[in-house]
Order: structure tokens, then C-alpha cells, then sequence
């Protein structure tokens, strides 16, 4: 079993960052209504095993997460990221056989709209006559996928969307999520394709009101976020399969600081991507093998996710087998 022994558990003091961490964060809205969705989607999939062993269900986060510097928020700090990786990987989980929980920052890509252009609602839509509105010809195959697609992945129960904004919403959603999918154990991925921030401003010590620029310069003290991927992968659900990424954009520093999360975190793999060629080749990384995913240049339209997620299957297929026999 790959169960993580007594000897690798968090020290209590982590312990204690992360229980302060959840105490000192403002409630998650509609926790109860999170918590009833997932539960129907995981005992859903759960009646679906296949030969006595439970339906593969992965867990893709995709998008940044903002760090609020007021209570009534005006101001924040972001993360760059699109979401177009958590996007289209579960695209590709959902065609392999999976069933996804696509956590994802609002206003980030969406699976299957990848095609669509940057402001579908204006540039696809048309006004046929006063009652009325129709696909644009020229993108009416793209808007049909789009939709049919989505609805359908929702609707057969293989596809549960979970929006969040905050540093704080994304880990208590994430919570939740690790909680429901411990019982599938090694059935169970985490995809972590989210740009998490590093540090926050706790929500104790966090102005009510808009931050006055007439106060002068803003000298602001930063929290660390305490190391989630530790406390993910020791106690919320210690059987799953793990995936990590590191984005880098100096290339010389990018394998070191991949390996360095492998065995910090006790990742099995770590996705290396550099910042300007992230979109043609990744490098992925775990204890046995270093192992360079590219895009098939060749074919029109194709993403590295699609080879990307077929080495991820086939590892976890293996790992299953190791755990799970």
C-alpha cells in the first residue's frame, strides 16, 4: 500500500498553521449545498465500479486564486493563470473514462470552449430577428460541442463543477473534496493545476473597508499560506494519486525545484513547464523517470494535454495495480 507512514506524518506545528489557517477563515457560502453535490457525485460513481473496484474520479483545480486585502473586497492580489491547462485536461480525463471534479476559478477557460473565441456571447452569437438569437455560421459546430458536451458530462453525472475566487474558498472547497473522495483511495486523482498563492493577508487583521490611497505608501504584511499539499497528501486523503505542477520561467531551475516538490511533498508526479514554451512541452517528473511530453505539432488544433493526460492514465493505472491488486 502507499499509505504514508507514521514516521512522515506533519509536524504539529504544520498541524497547527493549517488548523489556524481554516479557524481564521471567513465561512465558505453555500458550504452545505458543496458538501450534498459532492456527495451525490462520489456515491454516484462509487455505484458505478467496475469488477468490484470503484469508478476512477479525479480531482483537476484549474485557474488562480486572488488573495483579498480587504474584508469588503476592492483591492487583491492575483495569480496568472488562465485555466486553460485544468480546462482541457478534463476534456481529456472525461474521454479516458473518468469522472471529474473540475474546481476552477470563475471567469477562467471552461472544458470544451476552448475553441471559442475570446468573447463568445458577441462574436458567436447572432440576432436572427426580434425574438431570436442564433449560432454565427462560422462558429455554430464550436458553440453546438460547447454546449452539448458540457450539458451531457453533467447530466450522465461524470462531470461536477465547483467555482471559487479566494485563497480562502479554493482550500475549503478543497477540504471538502479530499473528504469526499477519501473513501475511493487509490481510485481517487488529484490533478493540482491551479496557481495557488503563497502568502495572504489573515482575514483577522484585514481592513473592513476600501484601503484609502490618501493614508500614503501601503506597507502590508504578508501571512505565509501554510503547505496544503502536505496536509493533502498525509491526512485528507492519504490512498489517492497525486499530480502537482511547477511553473518556472527561468528553464535552469525548473527540473531542480520539480524534484524538490516530489520529494517534499511526496508528489508521484510533478509537471515542469516553463512559462514560454508551456503550451508546446511539458516534463514530467517522478522518482523513476523524467519524461518529456510534446505537442503533436503535426495536427491542427493539438494540445500537450492530450499526451499529457494519457501518461498520467497509464501511471495511474500502474499505481493502482501496485496499491491495489
Amino acid at each position: 500500500m502507499d499509505a504514508v507512514d507514521d514516521a512522515d506524518q506533519l509536524p504539529e506545528t504544520a498541524k497547527n498553521d493549517v488548523t489556524s489557517f481554516f479557524e481564521s477563515a471567513p465561512p465558505l457560502k453555500d458550504a452545505a449545498e458543496t458538501e450534498k453535490s459532492l456527495k451525490e457525485f462520489v456515491d454516484r460513481n462509487a455505484s458505478l465500479s467496475v469488477n468490484g473496484k470503484a469508478n476512477r474520479v479525479v480531482c483537476v483545480t484549474s485557474g488562480g486564486t486572488t488573495v483579498p486585502l480587504e474584508k469588503r473586497c476592492v483591492r487583491y492580489i492575483d495569480n496568472f493563470a488562465s485555466g486553460h491547462r485544468g480546462a482541457a485536461s478534463t476534456e481529456y480525463f472525461l474521454m479516458a473514462g473518468y469522472s471529474v471534479i473540475f474546481l476552477y476559478r470563475r471567469g477562467t477557460c471552461q472544458p470544451f470552449c476552448s475553441l471559442l473565441p475570446d468573447d463568445p456571447l458577441l462574436e458567436c452569437l447572432s440576432v436572427a430577428d426580434d425574438s431570436n438569437i442564433e449560432a454565427d455560421p462560422l462558429h455554430a459546430e464550436t458553440v453546438k460541442r460547447a454546449i452539448t458536451e458540457t450539458r451531457a458530462a453533467v447530466a450522465d453525472g461524470i462531470l461536477l463543477k465547483l467555482p471559487f475566487t479566494t485563497i480562502f474558498e479554493y482550500l475549503q472547497i478543497l477540504q471538502l473534496i479530499s473528504a469526499s473522495l477519501r473513501g475511493l483511495g487509490p481510485s481517487a486523482i488529484f490533478y493540482l493545476a491551479a496557481a495557488v498563492s503563497d502568502f495572504y493577508v489573515p482575514w483577522e487583521s484585514m481592513t473592513l473597508h476600501k484601503i484609502q490611497s490618501a493614508s500614503g505608501p501601503l506597507d502590508m504584511r504578508l501571512a505565509q499560506v501554510p503547505k496544503m499539499l502536505s496536509v493533502l497528501r498525509n491526512e485528507w486523503a492519504p490512498m489517492a494519486f497525486y499530480i502537482s505542477f511547477k511553473l518556472e520561467t527561468d528553464k535552469d531551475i525548473l527540473l531542480a525545484k520539480a524534484d524538490m516538490a516530489l520529494k517534499k511533498y511526496k508528489m508521484h508526479m510533478v509537471i515542469a513547464n516553463e512559462l514560454s514554451t508551456r503550451k508546446e512541452e511539458v516534463i514530467v517528473v517522478t522518482e523513476q523517470e523524467k519524461v518529456t511530453v510534446r505537442r503533436d505539432s503535426t495536427q491542427a488544433g493539438a494540445e500537450v494535454e492530450c499526451p499529457l493526460v494519457e501518461l498520467v492514465v497509464d501511471r495511474h493505472s500502474a499505481y493502482i495495480k501496485k496499491v491495489d491488486p
